[in-house]
This record gives C-alpha cells, structure tokens and sequence, in this order.
C-alpha cells in the first residue's frame, strides 16, 4: 500500500491551482468537454495532480463521448478507492486517490467489455507523464 500523503487545505491551495483545488479537494466537476486530456492521444501515465502517484495508462484510455477522460481500469487497482457518492440526488460510486485522497471523479458499470468499467475522470485531477519515445525524447 503507498504511503498516505497527507496536507492542510493551505498547503494543498499554494501546491495546486484553483481550479485544481477545488476539483481534487472540494470534489467538484470540471464542465464536460473542456478538459485538457479530454481528447489526449499521447502515450504515458495520468498521475494525481496532487502526490504523482500512478493512476491511469493511456492505453486504457477510450472515448466514451462523456465530455471527460474515461479509462477501463486503473494503473494500479490499489492506487484507486472507491467510495458511495449520494449527492446531487444520485448513487454513483466516486473514486479517489488511494494516496492523497484527492477526487479524481466516478467510476460506472457501462464501460468496454471484458471489465465492463468506465473511470470518468476530471482532467485537473490528473497530470499526464508522457512515454518516452524509442530515442528517449517525448
């Protein structure tokens, strides 16, 4: 298991930007299709915005039409914590950072076959570490 991280909310408001903060430490939602990785092709890893632990591979990336990165599956399934979510008058299931506790966004049931989840994932949550190329650029 990784090591907690854990911060006061002013030392997470200086680490991040506003936008940031509010969606990782005040789970809140970015507006759909306005994400930076949202339409992303790059080949790499999407780390937490707030500790850089491995979340999700771009190869488990898939358009979903949703409006926000989708992903079948985490990097590392204990690198994610699930969790009920009853708000806005809903039962969804939110997924955090299993290091940091950060909202990274839900998870639902109708994803890609064979798991059949889709990780809809707030792009400012996420930070894109990309794959070096066969020369070790990026």
């Amino acid at each position: 298991m990784p090591e907690k991280i854990t911060r006061t909310l002013e030392q997470w408001r200086r680490q991040l930007t506003p936008e940031q903060y509010r969606i990782a430490r005040e789970a809140r939602t970015e507006p759909a299709f306005t994400g930076e990785y949202c339409e992303t092709r790059t080949d790499g890893t999407y780390t937490c915005v707030c500790c850089g632990q491995a979340l999700f591979e771009s190869g488990s990336k898939f358009d979903s039409g949703s409006g926000w990165p989708s992903f079948s599956k985490p990097a590392d399934e204990h690198n994610v914590d699930a969790e009920v979510d009853r708000s806005h008058g809903m039962v969804r299931t939110e997924v955090r950072c299993s290091r940091c506790d950060a909202h990274l966004g839900h998870r639902f049931d109708d994803g890609p076959r064979p798991g059949g989840r889709r990780y809809c994932i707030n792009s400012a949550s996420l930070k894109l570490v990309e794959k070096p190329d066969a020369d070790g650029t990026t």
